[in-house]
């Protein structure tokens, strides 16, 4: 497959190397996907941002695609990845960087604008709010919130199991996984589950794919991760503790300016209702705080056109 007016190379970070895919030219905007993604995820923002002006760089990030996949499960700590994102930006040759993350990314965008103020001139995320530090440790809360139910971020925790899970059939398994959180689902429909169950066996299979997901999409993603595996993004999820760890001094406002995008059938946005009504407290200078109606969770792909109208918007804003 190719993309006109994307080209990908692979640039050296934090002693790895990660795959990115660019366009255009300007100021520096750094897009950062989530799980299970890749750069392509952003796919429909390259030519509009690239048109109005700027330099937009989409890595695979850290474990995924044609990036580096260390082994250890703490190669995949937060703070790992946000010195990936920081040290990619004089790497590529700029001073500052707007960045935007979606799910996974979007932590990752918040902690670098958080902790370099420096580098991150502005800051975006779609679907996960900024949250600070939690006062107590993530694991065990999660545990107490959950006993006894089916929860995905604690059935990752056992190295190996969610991995053969998924990659018994990948296509089958992402085709599940993407349309599950997608805005067609209705989760309080879903079945319970008991914390014995896994998490891809009784949920439906649909036979039609929804309009934002096509076959070549998806047989996009189901090629990447028959090459990467799934390992390194699943440890993403078992490092919790450590970053808790590793951040008890670090600051919980954000001073520069910021954005936020989510679906309002998004099943994080359910889960992070609190931390979405704090985020003005936190987030000093959030400029645009917009909920899309009627979509879920992969916010810049179901909703491609209304994203680039909000990015553009904010890019105007601060140049």
């Amino acid at each position: 497959m190719s993309w006109p007016g994307i080209t990908q190379r692979r640039i050296a970070t934090n002693g790895i190397s990660l795959n990115i895919a660019e366009a255009g030219q300007g100021p520096l905007v750094l897009l950062l996907h989530g799980f299970p993604e890749s750069w392509y995820s952003w796919r429909h923002q390259f030519a509009p941002l690239a048109a109005a002006g700027y330099h937009v760089v989409a890595p695979d990030m850290r474990g995924y695609g044609a990036s580096d996949k260390p082994h250890d499960i703490t190669a995949y700590c937060q703070s790992e990845i946000v010195r990936d994102i920081i040290e990619l930006i004089p790497a590529l040759g700029y001073e500052t960087a707007v960045v935007i993350g979606h799910d996974w990314g979007a932590p990752t965008a918040w902690a670098a604008a958080l902790n370099h103020p420096d580098r991150v001139r502005a800051v975006g995320g779609l679907s996960v709010p900024f949250m600070p530090r939690s006062p107590v440790q993530p694991m065990p809360m999660l545990r107490a919130m959950f006993q006894g139910q089916f929860f995905y971020q604690l059935y990752f925790q056992e190295p190996g199991i969610a991995e053969a899970e998924f990659e018994k059939d990948i296509r089958r398994s992402l085709r599940k996984f993407l349309i599950l959180a997608g805005g067609e689902t209705d989760l309080a429909s879903l079945p319970p589950k008991t914390d014995k169950d896994d998490l891809l066996s009784n949920l439906p299979d649909a036979g039609t794919l929804p309009p934002w997901l096509s076959e070549e999409d998806l047989d996009f993603y189901a090629a990447e991760f028959t090459r990467s595996g799934m390992r390194g993004p699943i440890n993403y999820y078992r490092n919790h503790d450590l970053y808790w760890e590793r951040t008890k001094d670090a600051p919980a406002t954000i001073s520069q300016p910021a954005m936020y995008v989510a679906g309002t059938n998004d099943g994080v946005v359910m889960m992070a209702a609190a931390a979405l009504e704090m985020m003005p407290h936190f987030v000093k200078d959030l400029r645009i705080n917009r909920m899309i109606p009627g979509i879920g969770h992969w916010t810049q792909q179901e909703a491609p056109a209304a994203v680039n109208d909000a990015i553009l918007e904010f890019l105007k804003q601060i140049d």
